[in-house]
């Protein structure tokens, strides 16, 4: 017995070294940890349970039955985070440079299918060479059964990617249909095809990191959410990332013992907003005075910054929030925004997180790039995605709020649950400016000072139409607040919404233009 005992103890001594002390060398040497360590790190102590440690692979091609190392170049199991069970999976490099064959899959694959069972997060610490070439169409099936589980897990359990190394061909798709994706700068990247292959089919000559580093796919692509200066940093941010999120789409996302004043009145909120419609501010100004002091933690801070996306708490409640950013091209809706904001708003109806939306919005981009790039389809996924939400819809207008936008950004017609405008609110088809040329065009041009006339229209237009107590008149908005209300208005209104159920008509699912 004690024999046996001992063979165990050495086989898993071999399982933990990975690919040797060398590797782990040179790992360390990139400034990059190694799959355990990251595992260990990322969990709370003494929590990680693996599974098969000890499993090889069957390949002998190539003379690979000549190394066998255990554990086949992933480590797979679970723990906790804050004390509530994830589980995890992370590639080890210094085992055949993390490459994926079939007994690697096998065990992403049953980690993936536990989580889904007991409806707990996963997380994916890629650092990958991509498919094993010796394994031939096995790696490949390997691959799309870890897919088609990213697929079953999607909208039932959170899933986040981290990319720590290499992520290239077929390897980037299992992080795209993931919810979150983290990268490291310098160290990460992610490419279909790596430099040395577009030079020889296009000529093009390109580096790493201006084809697939943090930088380029948190600012350019928009594939990736968060960038981290290194591979703590990442971890870190991850565990306060799901502090938000609940475990699984039945649960409601964990409430935290609230800090902060429910009734707290924001005075300054008056001063940030300016009276004047095309004057720029920070609207994250106007979201930190709103939320839980300090609680704003922004997603996909540097992609498409003219919609701002993030998490934050009101009374100690996880919120969503969506807002436009006049600071950045007036906080017109245009593409690359209609994407993020949709694919963020359904990630929160998908996990019971209700949704708070700033309005500032003066319509779509106009122009013939986003034309025939397709901003009709585009724009079209933002209100498709408002439209068949379920979960609690708060919105408040801040400022303007003009034509078909107005309807995209969770308006009342949408179904939100409660629709707020401030004093300063214009919702109207179009600017007072814009309209008046049209409606006045001959008045206009017959008039001895067009200048002077033009600015008495444009005030008459305003007082009549451009504010928000004509749709308040038409129930459209449920209120028109004093900014210094917004916070502890929305606070009640969560809690009357927190039994708020809404069934969808029965189908197999809908048609998103994608």
């Amino acid at each position: 017995m004690d024999d046996s005992i001992d063979e165990v103890r050495e086989k898993k001594r071999d399982a933990e070294r990975g690919g040797g002390e060398e590797r782990i060398e040179k790992q360390h040497e990139r400034g990059k940890l190694t799959a355990r360590e990251r595992v260990e790190y990322f969990l709370d102590d003494g929590t990680f349970e693996e599974f098969d440690q000890l499993k090889t692979h069957r390949c002998t091609n190539f003379d690979m039955d000549d190394e066998q190392p255990y554990g086949d170049g992933v480590v797979t199991g679970y723990g906790e985070v804050d004390g509530r069970t994830v589980f995890v999976f992370a590639h080890d490099f210094t085992v055949f440079g993390g490459s994926l064959g079939e007994a690697f899959a096998e065990k992403v694959c049953k980690v993936m299918d536990r989580a889904i069972e007991t409806g707990a997060p996963i997380i994916g610490l890629n650092d990958s060479a991509g498919a094993r070439i010796q394994e031939g169409i096995d790696s490949l099936a390997g691959y799309a059964d870890i897919f088609h589980r990213n697929q079953k897990a999607s909208g039932v359990v959170p899933q986040i990617s981290a990319i720590m190394g290499p992520c290239a061909g077929g390897a980037v798709y299992s992080p795209a249909i993931t919810d979150f994706i983290y990268m490291v700068q310098d160290t990460s990247h992610m490419f279909i095809t790596g430099p040395d292959v577009i030079e020889t089919v296009t000529g093009e000559e390109v580096g790493f990191e201006e084809l697939g580093g943090a930088s380029t796919h948190t600012g350019e692509s928009g594939v990736a959410h968060f960038s981290a200066a290194d591979e703590k940093e990442a971890l870190d941010d991850i565990r306060y990332l799901l502090s938000y999120l609940p475990s699984n789409n039945v649960e409601d996302p964990p409430r935290v013992e609230p800090w902060d004043d429910p009734e707290r009145r924001a005075d300054d909120l008056e001063e940030i907003v300016p009276d004047q419609p095309r004057k720029p501010y920070d609207i994250v100004d106007v979201i930190d005075r709103i939320v839980d002091d300090g609680s704003f933690f922004e997603v996909a801070e540097s992609y498409a910054r003219n919609l701002v996306t993030g998490f934050g708490r009101l009374d100690g409640r996880s919120v969503g929030i969506v807002a436009n950013q006049p600071r950045v091209n007036a906080g017109t809706l245009d593409i690359d925004a209609s994407l993020k904001g949709g694919r963020f708003v359904r990630f929160c109806d998908a996990f019971n997180i209700p949704i708070v939306t700033f309005v500032d919005v003066p319509g779509f981009m106009p122009g013939t790039d986003q034309e025939h790039n397709g901003i009709i389809k585009h724009g079209a996924k933002l209100l498709y995605a408002y439209s068949e939400a379920t979960v609690p819809l708060l919105t408040v207008i801040t400022r303007k709020a003009y034509g078909g936008a107005y309807d995209v950004m969770a308006s009342k017609h949408l179904e939100a649950d409660v629709n707020y405008a401030w004093p300063t609110a214009e919702i109207a088809v179009m600017g007072p400016k814009g309209a008046v040329n049209v409606l006045y065009r001959d008045e206009l041009a017959d008039a001895d000072d067009v200048e002077a006339r033009r600015d008495q229209l444009i005030e008459e237009y305003r007082d009549t139409f451009a504010n928000p107590f004509t749709a308040a008149e038409r129930g459209f908005i449920d209120d028109v607040l004093e900014p210094t209300e917004t916070r502890p208005r929305l606070i009640h209104d969560l809690e009357m919404l927190e039994s708020k159920r809404k069934d969808q008509p029965d189908k197999k699912h809908g048609n998103i233009p994608l």
